[in-house]
């Protein structure tokens, strides 16, 4: 008797940070679409960090959390264009902060088996609501850190 193998689930990851005041009062969020409906949504404080640097760990928070719900495929898609090209390898890293941010989303790609990443659109109806996380948490945070 064959065994049939188990086909891979396939997410899509929308992901956004945001910083008031650059540095200033950082959040990320991500939210996770499959078969055409949100999955999965989360978002985090960072404390005073640079827009990028919330970017950066919005990625990175959501491909932990991928693979910890056992997603092996996905499509990522980033409003921030910068994070996005220098994953691909399109851009540098010039800021040495960032260098260990990136390689740190290398190296959980490297545990997909298909991940592509995209940047799109902040008026994406999925980045949109990744947005509105962020600023709910930020909210939340006010009084934390730096005035907001």
């Amino acid at each position: 008797m064959e065994e049939t193998p188990v086909p891979e689930r396939t997410i899509e990851i929308y992901t956004d940070g945001a910083a008031r005041g650059n540095p200033g009062n950082a959040a990320w969020a991500f939210v996770f679409v499959e078969k055409g409906g949100v999955a999965a949504q989360d978002t985090g404080f960072l404390g005073i960090a640079t827009n990028n640097v919330a970017e950066y760990h919005a990625v990175i928070r959501a491909l932990t959390a991928a693979l910890a719900k056992g997603y092996r495929t996905a499509a990522l898609y980033s409003d921030s264009e910068l994070v996005v090209r220098q994953i691909r390898g399109e851009y540098r890293v010039r800021k040495a902060h960032l260098g260990p941010l990136r390689d740190q989303v290398m190296a959980l790609a490297g545990r997909f088996s298909t991940l592509t990443f995209q940047a799109v659109r902040r008026s994406h109806p999925c980045i949109a609501l990744a947005d509105r996380l962020c600023n709910e948490t930020l909210d939340a945070h006010a009084g934390d850190g730096r005035k907001n």
